[in-house]
């Protein structure tokens, strides 16, 4: 288990010094390990999601959205990956799903914005 903690501390040093695509590859390597590991899933679809790698990011997401429905970050994120790949329609009602889980008023903003966009 150490050798993940180091794979993780390792991915977020690489995401903090702006180099995502490397802390993706950190990441990638502890998720094998631990594949139901929420924390260790998030921070990989954080990486992937800040590398442009929207597909990889999506599929990560899917993945953290099964171990836990009521993820609101998660739904968040996805909703953003979606919207980033001009798929408003899809990232919607994720959107609507972290505004209501979350209440959080920049997530309500979000929703606003990609409503627009519909």
């Amino acid at each position: 288990m150490s050798d993940v903690f180091e794979l993780v501390r390792h991915g977020r040093e690489f995401r903090a010094a702006g180099d995502p695509s490397r802390a993706a590859r950190f990441l990638a390597e502890a998720a094998e390990a631990v594949p139901t590991d929420r924390s260790v899933l998030t921070e990989l679809a954080l990486a992937h999601f800040q590398s442009a790698s929207l597909g990889n990011a999506e599929r990560v997401l899917r993945s953290l959205l099964d171990l836990d429905p009521s993820d609101g970050y998660a739904r968040l994120l996805l909703g953003r990956t979606l919207s980033r790949q001009s798929r408003h329609t899809e990232a919607l009602p994720e959107l609507r799903l972290a505004a209501a889980l979350t209440g959080d008023p920049d997530v309500h903003a979000e929703v606003a914005r990609v409503e627009a966009r519909v």
